[in-house]
């Protein structure tokens, strides 16, 4: 089987693809797949120009994606979802929706990114309150932790929750927030006023309609463009004790409990874009022609191709094994900063590499390779710059503790 009859992550499929070992997904999770890419093709795919020229999804492909059961797998059946915390399904989804050319639609944000902040520091009330209506698609999750001079050190957030006893009081802003303008919640990160101490933060549910609560307009981006992007602000903002989302004081630590799991979808993403990019360069070079011959039999091609197919394959290697490790508990933030920093760079390697060998063809709009260059550039910034991942494993590297793993 060759990478173009198999469409990229059909490699999932039961028998090894061009030697390599088959992937470890169950009958079940292959129906999943087959279920779900048959959904991103009736529902999602069609409309996704529409979805870039109005610079946000509509809310109705949450809703139908949850009528499926196709938006959160993991919450419990009394919530509405299947119970089944494996990974694998949400990795199934981000495979195919990138596959699909549908990546700007940031289910699996609402799905696995913020919606286990409910399960893991939410109390039942709160589990009880918000999942129903998550799993359905009728709510819209967000989390605001950038600010204008804080990204990927949070240290210097400067928005503020005052304790008042029976509420908090909310202020400050928010920027670049994916989902902002579609998000129904939006979990907050902000610093506990009055104490002395940079990581002492806590986590609000704030709200739609929630009075002093205001988001700005849609930013325009270089990429991404069906992915709502939003300025949040908050002025004066009364959240209720009971949206409290964990405890207060340790809502730093509660933001870095998820930062493996935030990585690891990361890393799903950035080599299903990086294979995506393969394959229509593969299909482009095998068809255009050059001095009389097909640019697939340059030398050079043939070359650099071989190169990138290797370097996906590697990359999918290790981040199936990053999946399997975070199924059984295992994963921690700094085995996959190093997935998340490799990943970004290789999906971007083999964009920029598509987009050369696309030549002229590659700059115009109406090639999917344009797409997913633009796109591909913000990977080595959101959920942590890759010199911010280099600086994680480099001081790994010089610990105490460190250990190769062939010792």
């Amino acid at each position: 089987m060759t990478h173009s009859n198999i469409a990229g992550f059909q490699r999932a499929s039961p028998e090894p693809i061009n030697g390599c070992p088959m992937r470890k997904f169950t009958e079940e999770q292959h129906m999943f797949r087959d279920a779900y890419r048959r959904f991103l093709a009736d529902e999602v795919a069609p409309r996704m120009d529409e979805f870039r020229d109005a610079g946000i999804v509509d809310r109705e492909i949450f809703k139908k994606a949850g009528d499926q059961g196709f938006l959160m797998i993991w919450p419990d059946e009394k919530y509405g979802g299947m119970g089944d915390n494996d990974f694998r399904y949400e990795q199934i989804i981000i495979e195919e929706t990138t596959r699909a050319g549908c990546a700007e639609w940031y289910n699996t944000l609402h799905s696995r990114l913020v919606g286990p902040y409910l399960k893991n520091i939410g109390n039942e009330e709160q589990r009880e309150r918000f999942l129903p209506r998550c799993v359905s698609g009728e709510t819209i999750l967000a989390v605001a932790m950038t600010e204008p001079g804080a990204g990927s050190d949070l240290s210097g957030m400067k928005t503020t929750a005052t304790d008042n006893g029976d509420h908090w009081t909310l202020n400050g802003s928010k920027t670049y927030i994916s989902n902002g303008i579609n998000a129904d919640i939006v979990i907050v990160a902000a610093k506990i006023a009055g104490v002395d101490d940079k990581h002492a933060m806590v986590l609000l549910i704030v709200e739609r309609g929630m009075e002093g609560f205001e988001r700005g307009k849609n930013l325009e981006k270089i990429g991404l463009h069906a992915q709502d992007t939003a300025e949040l602000f908050f002025k004066d903002v009364k959240i209720p004790k009971e949206n409290q989302l964990g405890t207060a004081g340790k809502g730093f630590i509660h933001l870095m409990e998820g930062l493996a799991e935030e990585r690891l979808i990361a890393m799903v993403g950035y080599a299903a874009s990086a294979r995506r990019a393969f394959d229509v360069t593969r299909e482009f070079v095998m068809e255009r022609d050059v001095f009389g011959k097909k640019l697939s039999d340059m030398q050079n091609t043939q070359f650099k191709m071989a190169e990138m197919d290797a370097k996906i394959d590697m990359l999918q290697t290790y981040v199936d094994h990053c999946v399997e490790v975070h199924n059984e508990g295992h994963l921690n933030a700094k085995i996959a900063a190093k997935g998340k920093m490799l990943g970004s760079e290789i999906e971007w390697e083999m964009a920029d590499l598509g987009l050369q060998l696309h030549g002229g063809a590659g700059y115009m709009k109406e090639y999917e390779i344009s797409r997913i260059f633009t796109d591909a550039r913000m990977s080595r910034i959101y959920a942590g710059s890759s010199e911010i991942m280099r600086y994680i494993v480099g001081r790994d590297v010089f610990s105490q503790k460190y250990q190769s793993i062939l010792e």
